[in-house]
């Protein structure tokens, strides 16, 4: 973890250590979203249009599987999809589920009111092969910010919740208004709050960066999935996790926080002990295989 953490220091803060950076980073041409070869040799992998946006779905090669899990990459709404998330989607597909993968559009060219109508879409697609009691909707940092906000919405969807929100260090609150952000901004190697709220500004398009959607930690809690939220002692993330945590518990919000001692941003994502051990985990309890054990988890201890 040191090892990553000196690595995003140097590589991967810059890029939101300021405003100018950041609208760099909005203006940088996108990379490519193909999923990795290996992953194209090892399972049944597909693409289709949905709302002019491409939607992938990888599932174990050669058999039926009643399990399945869409999944919302991270990368502050700007940045496609890479190869650590496509490493836990296959992951997943080993343990026998079906992951629906939606593309959604990206900052600047695109925003969040495209998004919610894909992952709509591609939820309500799902739920005509596939019972919502054995989908699990997962996201990592602005993915699972989305994840979370889609969630919320359900309702007024007519759509049911899924069986379980698996939220790896979500991005709850675009303004980054916590005033516990700017010590979290010290500890953290990898994210810094100026740059974000720039990029955040750009995905908001001129709405209320406040808004549930934009900032889920916001939303209605009551009568959501199960949420499991893992993130790292070492996270922007963190503060916003604790606050989501309290509300949860005072309406009665079902959630269980595994807070990792000295991880960086999206720990499950990293060739790390501590992120392969949690990914492990989640990949398990989406399965529906629970681990012996449960290694690292805990509830957040108040404020």
């Amino acid at each position: 973890m040191h090892v990553v953490a000196s690595y995003a220091r140097l590589r991967m803060k810059p890029r939101s250590s300021s405003v100018s950076r950041a609208r760099r980073r909005l203006r940088a041409a996108k990379g490519s979203a193909q999923p990795p070869a290996a992953l194209l040799k090892r399972h049944d992998v597909s693409a289709r249009q949905v709302d002019g946006f491409v939607s992938w779905t990888v599932s174990p090669r050669g058999r039926e599987t009643s399990r399945a899990a869409v999944y919302l990459h991270g990368g502050a709404y700007v940045s496609e999809i890479a190869r650590q998330h496509w490493t836990l989607i296959g992951a997943l597909a080993d343990a026998g589920v079906r992951v629906e993968v939606p593309l959604y559009g990206l900052a600047p060219q695109h925003t969040y009111r495209e998004a919610y109508p894909l992952v709509t879409e591609v939820f309500r697609e799902l739920l005509t092969r596939t019972p919502a009691s054995e989908v699990t909707l997962v996201g990592d940092s602005a993915g699972a910010g989305l994840a979370l906000g889609f969630a919320q919405t359900l309702h007024t969807s007519g759509l049911p919740q899924p069986r379980r929100l698996v939220l790896i260090a979500p991005w709850l609150d675009l303004t980054l208004g916590n005033p516990e952000i700017p010590a979290a901004a010290r500890r953290d190697p990898w994210l810094a709050p100026v740059g974000l709220v720039e990029v955040g500004r750009a995905w908001a398009d001129g709405d209320d960066p406040a808004d549930p959607r934009l900032s889920p930690v916001n939303g209605p809690l009551a009568g959501l999935a199960p949420m499991d939220v893992f993130v790292g002692t070492r996270d922007l993330c963190l503060p916003d996790v604790r606050v989501l945590q309290r509300r949860a518990l005072a309406e009665g919000a079902p959630i269980s926080v595994t807070v990792c001692e000295g991880a960086v941003h999206v720990y499950p994502l990293t060739p790390t002990p501590e992120g392969r051990a949690a990914a492990t985990g989640i990949v398990a309890e989406i399965a529906h295989r629970p681990p012996a054990d449960a290694v690292g988890r805990d509830l957040l201890p108040g404020p």
